[in-house]
């Protein structure tokens, strides 16, 4: 599947924009478009959540890790573990999410 910029799907979730990029069989890929004012309270789900930080700044924390992620940094959050962010400075970070996020559709 190929999805072309101008055909991808803005969402909103607990107040975050993102932007659904594709969707596979098993796994899906966002956008998140985060603001200072946005809030990622602790939380976890059923999916593996892997990021990469294109631009912003975050303090990620999950299990032992409470990290500072800056633009080129990505992580990998395994599935059921819970984790927050913290929005230092506004930016995008792409996910991939497996298997996909249902309450993102």
């Amino acid at each position: 599947m190929i999805v072309k910029k101008e055909n991808a799907t803005n969402k909103q979730f607990l107040g975050v924009d993102f932007v659904v990029l594709a969707i596979g069989e098993k796994s899906m890929v966002t956008k998140m478009l985060y603001k200072t004012t946005d809030n990622v309270p602790t939380h976890s789900h059923q999916n593996e959540q892997n990021g990469y930080v294109v631009s912003g700044k975050y303090r990620l924390k999950f299990g032992n890790f409470d990290e500072i992620l800056e633009s080129g940094d990505s992580y990998s959050i395994p599935k059921n573990v819970e984790h927050s962010i913290e929005i230092l400075e506004a930016g995008e970070v792409v996910d991939v999410f497996t298997p996909i996020r249902e309450d993102y559709l």
